[in-house]
């Protein structure tokens, strides 16, 4: 597999996890609990960081919501970012009541003053901004320039921002351009990572339902992360937090950046199937995740697509009209009966399970 060049960027610090340089990607997701809520708040935080997200976003629409964050974030696994929109103020106090991160979008926080007043406090606190600048809340003058929310009119409000922090020599940034056209997102993105070194945080806005926000933040998300593009993502979804964490693992597993889990490969349905290969497939993949190692795993559905087809494979299985084959590297080393394949199959990962640790203890 080849491997990914990052761009470089200049390191960012929220709390103990790195954005940034050389620090690996950093997957975010946002919790959709009434921040106020402080056990249903937390319960989610839990199962986000449970989950694998590494940094959690809560919104904070008043001053009830940032007395619940100081509570919350001396109780959470992960740090905090306050999503601040409307009202300075309460950035600034959610920079003082325990806030690793601010989450700002200029564009309706009160303008290059308040923008400037903030970085000084967080200056102070060591805390860093994070510039959201998003197609819906463009300055009109820049969408009359442009003729409308492109890329350039993004980047262009962006780097307005930028410069403000700059001139009175502010650099804890990340920045982020989202629009929830994808390639107006993509552009934006390697538009402003010629301009810029501060880590960009990426993610296709307003993405969607599960199905569809999956397929449009993918996209997004990994064409820009193929490139080197980006140092922390989050995967914009209507639908449970939780899913927003796993689609990012997968995108991240799928370009060999991160290993979580073992990857399942499969072959599509046709007609030379003897088997239910969507139930087989199904059954497999449930299996597969009480497993926390790298492995590449097949599924596959006759001889044609068997064990040459996925010869890649660490370890695969094949189901033939009358009998099962259990196979490594192309190689077959079982045959089995067919009600039987999937036992089989945990057999052989508890085997290779137990010889992966015994490497990893140097044994």
């Amino acid at each position: 597999m080849e491997n990914i060049t990052r761009r470089q960027t200049r390191p960012v610090q929220v709390g103990g996890v790195t954005i940034g340089g050389a620090a690996p990607v950093v997957i975010q997701s946002m919790a959709n609990s009434k921040t106020n809520d402080y056990e249903a708040t937390l319960a989610q935080i839990i199962q986000l960081a449970e989950a694998g997200c590494e940094l959690v976003r809560l919104a904070i629409p008043d001053q009830k919501a940032v007395e619940v964050l100081a509570a919350l974030a001396q109780n959470s696994p992960v740090p905090l970012i306050a999503d601040i929109h409307f009202d300075a103020r309460l950035a600034l106090a959610a920079m003082e009541n325990g806030a690793a991160k601010i989450r700002i979008n200029p564009g309706n926080i009160g303008g290059k003053g308040k923008l400037t007043e903030l970085a000084r406090k967080a200056e102070q606190l060591n805390i860093p901004i994070r510039i959201g600048v998003n197609a819906g809340s463009l300055e009109k003058r820049l969408l009359e320039k442009h003729g409308g929310a492109s890329a350039p009119a993004l980047v262009e409000s962006a780097l307005g921002y930028l410069e403000a922090l700059e001139e009175i020599g502010f650099t804890k940034i990340v920045v982020s351009l989202k629009a929830s056209d994808v390639l107006t997102t993509i552009k934006a993105y390697r538009l402003i990572s010629e301009q810029r070194s501060y880590p960009l945080h990426l993610g296709v806005t307003g993405a969607g339902p599960l199905r569809s926000g999956l397929i449009k933040g993918a996209i997004g998300i990994g064409a820009l992360l193929a490139e080197g593009i980006g140092d922390t993502i989050r995967v914009s979804l209507t639908a449970p937090p939780v899913e927003e964490v796993r689609a990012a693992r997968q995108i991240l597993q799928a370009l060999g950046m991160q290993w979580y889990a073992p990857e399942l490969i499969s072959c599509p349905t046709c007609g030379r199937c003897s088997v239910d290969l969507v139930a087989l497939v199904n059954e497999a993949e449930a299996l597969l995740e009480g497993y926390r190692f790298p492995l590449k795993v097949a599924v596959m559905g006759c001889a044609v697509n068997g064990p040459g087809e996925a010869r890649e494979a660490e370890l695969g299985i094949t189901a033939g009209k009358k009998h099962g084959i259990v196979f490594s590297h192309g190689k077959v080393i079982r045959t089995v009966a067919l009600d039987c394949l999937l036992d089989a199959f945990k057999e052989e990962l508890d085997r290779v399970a137990a010889e992966k640790a015994g490497r990893s203890q140097g044994g």
